[in-house]
């Protein structure tokens, strides 16, 4: 499996800001960068704004299967405007097809002008790292 496939799995990422922090989020991985929604829900707008260093890491254990694969990044994240598109494209991995048949909890925020999303770029392209053995 490469690393694009890996993380095109709706998979849990857990994200580390310096507090320290860290929390699970939903991502995409897109251009480069990986990609999460912040609202006025969240303080990890004033968090990155204060210090935009991050560090990432998606994994899997499955032992029945003997997957134990990780990804694992730092770099900086910073929050930008809402691109919708984008943010469907994210939540539709997750919650499947259509606003419409979401939660309002995932819905609603993306009608908040505080919604953003939280650009997150590696220093270095994310390696996949078979963890198996």
């Amino acid at each position: 499996m490469d690393v694009d496939d890996f993380l095109a799995r709706p998979l849990v990422a857990r994200v580390a800001t310096n507090g320290p922090e860290v929390r699970p989020v939903w991502f995409l991985w897109e251009d480069g960068a990986f990609w999460w929604l912040t609202g006025s829900y969240s303080r990890m707008e004033r968090i990155l704004a204060a210090d935009p260093r991050v560090a990432l890491v998606i994994d899997t254990c499955d032992l029945a299967a003997g997957e134990v694969l990780s990804v694992t990044c730092r770099g900086t994240a910073e929050a930008v405007p809402l691109d919708l598109p984008r943010a469907l494209r994210k939540l539709t991995r997750y919650l499947g097809p259509g606003p419409h048949t979401w939660p309002a909890r995932f819905s609603d925020p993306l009608n908040d002008p505080a919604t953003k999303l939280i650009r997150f770029t590696p220093d270095h392209p994310p390696r996949l790292r078979d963890l198996s053995w």
